[in-house]
């Protein structure tokens, strides 16, 4: 599955594929080839997973892929609604659960609890990370530009934190109703709890997997326009050791080469 395009941006390694297949198997081979490494390297990988519409081609790649050292992983997903529990079907905890953890029984999940004090929840979770250092973090561009749920208003390049309570913008919510999960923007929850970006892209191997025509804006942005917490995908491109893979659609904004 090799792309039929690949440029640079800054640090950021760039890939365009010929379809969205071949680049949810391309992410997925690179995402299982890291895992591989740190299970080899250390008997245990840490790996971060983004979730939504646009990871589901992927994530269904990557759990079909053989020869992943499930048993010696540790998931960790990097947002979650605050005041949604595990039961709820917006849930990013259900999300992870159902699509990773049933499917390939990882040695372990640890899940952002939506239903705690928020602030004593991005403690705890700070603390694994801390423990715990990322291997692999997989994650997407949101429409508006975010990396998890920090969106522009809230982005900071140099947060001193690793987990965060935000408020969501407009842009956020209303993807969250156009992707189907809830019914209007009045049910989407204000609020959140967000790993940030120094700790997102503080993982040793970073993955965007990007795919669909919605996503050719904030792309564009990223990776053509200024570095940025108007566009928090921007920094991407000064993330080492960081991937984005891009689809025909996703891609359509850029210029040519």
């Amino acid at each position: 599955m090799d792309p039929v395009e690949i440029r640079a941006a800054g640090t950021l390694d760039v890939r365009i594929y010929g379809g969205t297949g071949a680049m949810a198997g391309a992410a997925a081979d690179e995402a299982a080839a890291q895992l591989r490494a740190a299970v080899a390297a250390r008997g245990v990988a840490h790996a971060m997973f983004a979730t939504g519409n646009s990871q589901l081609a992927f994530v269904e790649r990557l759990v079909a892929t053989v020869d992943v050292p499930w048993d010696d992983v540790e998931v960790y997903h990097m947002d979650e609604y605050v005041g949604l529990g595990p039961d709820h079907p917006a849930s990013f905890q259900r999300w992870i659960t159902e699509r990773i953890v049933d499917r390939v029984h990882p040695r372990s999940a640890h899940l952002i609890d939506g239903l705690g004090d928020p602030r004593v929840e991005c403690d705890r979770y700070a603390e694994l990370l801390s423990t715990n250092p990322l291997d692999l973090c997989c994650l997407g561009i949101g429409e508006n530009g975010h990396l998890a749920f920090n969106d522009p208003g809230v982005a900071d390049f140099d947060d001193p934190v690793d987990l965060k309570v935000v408020e969501l913008d407009e842009a956020c919510r209303l993807q969250q109703v156009h992707e189907g999960h809830f019914p209007d923007i009045d049910a989407v929850p204000s609020e959140a709890v967000t790993v940030t970006i120094p700790a997102l892209l503080r993982a040793t191997r970073v993955l965007a997997v990007v795919p669909e025509e919605r996503k050719a804006r904030p792309v564009r942005d990223a990776v053509e326009g200024p570095i940025s917490t108007a566009c928090p995908a921007s920094a991407l491109r000064r993330a080492p050791g960081t991937t984005l893979f891009l689809d025909p659609a996703s891609a359509g904004l850029l210029a040519p080469t």
